[in-house]
């Protein structure tokens, strides 16, 4: 959706000592609502535009894909999060085009956004290596409808499953495969696992939901490849406590229909599952490739821009780009991480780079903070690096619930989701699971006569 009221003249007018430096800032997510609220009370006019009307916490979307927390719960109205920033408008847009030399953004519907300094911080989207038709087959998790269409998926298989009588179609409905092991693999696997053998266990009379397979693929050597290795083992030795297979150095070489073909090696194996899930491999949105045409900026393989050492953009020092957009090699031997903090911290010191600019300062360099990493497996069981200290079971999912907690953005979603997360300790009860979606009932009718 789009905006459709045209821009305001005042943002159309130059820069001088009268109207203040300009900062256009392109994407809610973490970096870019950081930037907006760090330059909040600089003498700047900043303008944030979005697709989206709501800021996502994109780490617990695969709780909303497993009934586990509403949308509602991770999302935070972009207005109503910067409300009270008298110098920062926010508009509902999305940006198509850019021209450096004027300075000027484009949005879908044709209206222009001028700006002094740029701020771009549009993400990422999965990558399906090549083969982008696998999508319709096998979701991501990258939105609020990701999430809402992987939950009719899964919670319709086991609807389905419920009617069906020959076996070996229930077995494929109940077989669950989800490509790619890291942070989002991994949480997703242990979320259905703990769906089927403890949630559902009671609530379908001709099922057994015992009977749920899950399989996590993954082409490198170990789950969770950017944690520690001790710390790989004990998740992998985790998710197979709780029922999920795991099958390391495999890659998905064919998606078709409801086949699924792996291999591992020299060996080919191909298995019937109506329900596959992608969580392999991110590139960056759209916009960078935008950029990169109009300013010749470098991109790696995966889009993303290769920034300077203050987010700038070579030969073009008011451009930045910071988050999952931005190829950081300025700090250890390779890139900065695509996670939330690098984006946090990005957006903070880029806003810091702009106020500095104007008063005519020198910005220390950018150096990341790195506070650690950590994932989530299943009920009481977690593993977290904290650099210092390394924490696995019940010590670890503590630490992982109160940070995911401190970083939602509204206190409201922080006592919801805290409260809802006791519930569910509980009672098990995940209580959003949902059929939902546009056009539900023949979607649901469609899905069940195949």
């Amino acid at each position: 959706m789009v905006d459709t009221a045209p821009v305001k003249s005042d943002l159309s007018a130059p820069a001088t000592a009268e109207h203040p430096h300009r900062v256009v800032i392109v994407g809610g997510g973490f970096g870019g609502l950081y930037a907006a609220q760090s330059l909040g009370r600089s003498p700047v006019e900043v303008t944030l535009i979005d697709r989206r009307n709501f800021h996502l916490f994109q780490p617990l979307l695969y709780q909303v894909a497993t009934g586990g927390l509403s949308p509602g719960d991770i999302a935070s109205p972009l207005r109503s999060v910067l409300n009270r920033q008298q110098n920062t408008q926010v508009l509902l847009g999305e940006v198509r085009g850019l021209d450096p030399e004027a300075q000027m953004l484009t949005l879908r519907d044709g209206d222009t956004v001028p700006y002094d300094s740029l701020i771009l911080a549009t993400g990422s989207a999965h990558h399906y290596f090549g083969n982008d038709h696998w999508e319709a087959i096998a979701p991501s998790i990258k939105t609020i409808e990701d999430a809402l269409e992987v939950r009719r998926r899964i919670f319709l298989a086991f609807e389905k499953a419920e009617l069906e009588p020959d076996p070996d179609v229930r077995k494929s409905l109940l077989t669950f495969v989800i490509v790619g092991a890291g942070p989002t693999g991994v949480e997703m696997a242990g979320a259905i696992a703990d769906l089927a053998f403890h949630t559902l266990k009671n609530d379908f009379r001709s099922v057994n939901t015992h009977e749920t397979r899950i399989i996590l693929v993954e082409g490198m050597d170990r789950v969770l490849p950017p944690f520690a290795p001790s710390l790989s083992e004990r998740a992998a030795k985790d998710l197979k406590k709780l029922g999920v297979e795991i099958r390391i150095n495999t890659f998905v070489t064919a998606l078709e229909g409801e086949q699924v073909t792996f291999k591992t090696g020299d060996q080919i194996e191909t298995i019937q599952s109506h329900n596959v899930l992608w969580a392999a491999g991110v590139r960056a949105s759209s916009l960078g490739k935008v950029l990169s045409e109009k300013t010749g900026a470098p991109s790696d393989r995966a889009g993303r821009i290769m920034v300077e050492p203050d987010f700038s953009v070579p030969n073009h020092p008011n451009i930045f780009v910071i988050g999952d957009l931005a190829h950081y090699a300025h700090q250890g031997d390779s890139p900065l991480p695509g996670v939330a903090p690098v984006a946090m911290q990005g957006g903070q010191y880029v806003a810091r780079v702009i106020r500095d600019r104007l008063k005519e300062k020198t910005t220390p360099s950018f150096s990341y903070k790195d506070s650690g990493s950590l994932a989530i497996i299943g009920r009481n069981s977690a593993v977290v690096d904290l650099n210092w200290t390394k924490l696995t079971g019940y010590p670890a999912w503590v630490v992982w619930a109160l940070v995911h907690v401190m970083f939602l953005i509204e206190f409201d979603n922080k006592m919801i989701v805290m409260t809802q997360w006791m519930w569910n300790f509980f009672t098990r009860n995940q209580g959003a699971r949902l059929i939902t979606g546009r056009d539900q009932i023949k979607s649901n009718q469609a899905f069940m006569k195949q």
